[in-house]
């Protein structure tokens, strides 16, 4: 790709999650450009933002694609759906050599957080956002398990009922195994623990996260050093900032020490440090309110991560 050229992005999606990503692309991308828009509805108020912003658009699906031109040239395929469809788009963008970057919790691929393992995405052609709960805290459990070994990362995730559409209603059993499996082979756990819950609250209130991290105490080595995890976490959430600048710590992270106390998960007693981050994440206001953080975070981590894999995929060229 040349370096005054942007790829074509297609966004299969006209919610608010696939129209938020379309703002965001055009107004933050220096990489990508829209190219299509796809939806089921016609009278969605995605594809009518799309159309009136000069974007080529389909109600058929992704079957609606073949028929136009912008299409072709299209580089990324990011699918804004629910899990039980990506399958089948998965299988479309493969046929026709795209790129795919899955908001979903269908996991075909494999998991991408940016700040943790993106580098190893180039070889990927789908590659997963995982869920909005692990986004925002798989680089925490990560930064934890940086400095010593965290036998269990249990993380809660509260978000504005109203900032809950169809898609994730539906996807609430996938998000909590996605997130799970995530938290221990990206973030490092030895086991991993997701809940999410639906706050009702009117005024809606902004995501809120919290993750406990489980540190053993290890023969040969001291007790675990506080202030290099402080460290850490604080180093992670600034790096996440970079393309989440909602995204913030709470208050100082916390550790208390716990002797004998029996985990069901991991079906034993722990003996270490148990130590608690308590992360806000609230949105740019693209196309979402402030409070949906939930769904920003998903948008920007995927957008970082299209971008990334080009960036990687033609250095590999050169």
């Amino acid at each position: 790709m040349a370096a005054d050229r942007k790829a074509g992005a297609v966004v299969i999606g006209s919610g608010n999650i696939g129209t938020d990503l379309m703002f965001k692309i055009e107004r933050l991308s220096k990489r990508l450009s829209m190219a299509a828009m796809v939806g089921i509805d016609p009278a969605s108020d995605g594809l009518a933002r799309a159309r009136r912003r000069g974007v080529a658009t389909t109600a058929d699906g992704v079957d609606g694609l073949a028929g136009l031109p912008q299409f072709r040239d299209a580089a990324v395929i990011f699918d804004a759906t629910s899990a039980g469809a990506h399958e089948r788009h998965a299988a479309f963008a493969r046929r026709h050599g795209k790129l795919m970057i899955d908001l979903t919790p269908a996991a075909l691929g494999p998991y991408a957080v940016p700040t943790v393992n993106l580098d190893e995405m180039h070889f990927a052609d789908n590659v997963n956002m995982v869920t909005c709960g692990g986004q925002a805290t798989i680089p925490v459990v990560a930064a934890v398990a940086g400095v010593a070994p965290v036998a269990y990362a249990e993380i809660v995730a509260s978000i504005a009922s109203r900032s809950a559409g169809p898609g994730t209603r539906a996807n609430i059993d996938e998000f909590t195994e996605t997130t799970s499996r995530a938290i221990e082979s990206v973030g490092g756990a030895g086991v991993g623990k997701a809940i999410i819950i639906l706050n009702p609250a009117d005024p809606p209130v902004i995501m809120r996260d919290t993750v406990y991290c489980l540190v053993e105490d290890a023969a040969g080595r001291d007790r675990l050093d506080h202030d290099a995890v402080a460290r850490a976490v604080a180093d992670m959430v600034a790096r996440v900032q970079d393309y989440v600048p909602g995204y913030r710590l709470k208050q100082a992270t916390q550790f208390d020490r716990l002797s004998g106390v029996h985990v069901p998960a991991l079906g034993r007693a722990f003996t270490g440090t148990r130590v608690s981050v308590f992360l806000e994440v609230s949105g740019a206001g693209h196309y979402l309110p402030e409070y949906a953080g939930n769904l920003d975070i998903m948008t920007s981590a995927a957008l970082r991560t299209a971008e990334r894999i080009l960036e990687l995929r033609e250095g590999a060229r050169l």
